[in-house]
């Protein structure tokens, strides 16, 4: 029964210094690049409703988050995940829908604007 506690404890630690790292290498990322300086709070708000609720991106947003760069982009993402707020949402769906938007967003930027 012991032994039971002991291994109950340390995956507990394991697990929690495992988040911990990754919370801290994401505030490192999003730090080391300026992330959260690098988009207006609008085209912020337009993405993250894309990607946590349902809703659109405009152009300009889309310009706007491919400048953020992808490695701003996931960290962010993952960050925000981190907050206990968004406990209730399934993590896969999210990054997902993360993938799916950045992939839009960079398909958009790198379309060939139509000739008048």
């Amino acid at each position: 029964m012991t032994s039971l506690n002991v291994f109950s404890v340390l995956v507990v630690l394991f697990l929690t210094c495992g988040i911990v790292m990754a919370t801290k290498e994401n505030d490192q990322i999003i730090k080391e690049n300026n992330c959260e300086t690098k988009m207006g709070l609008p085209c912020v708000l337009e993405a993250f409703t894309r990607i946590f609720s349902t809703g659109s991106i405009s152009n300009k947003c889309s310009g706007e988050l491919v400048v953020l760069g992808k490695v701003c982009h996931s960290a962010l993402v993952k960050r925000t995940l981190e907050n206990p707020v968004f406990n209730d949402l399934n993590p896969a769906t999210i990054i997902a829908k993360s993938i799916q938007t950045w992939n839009n967003c960079l398909a958009l930027i790198d379309s060939p604007s139509p000739s008048a």
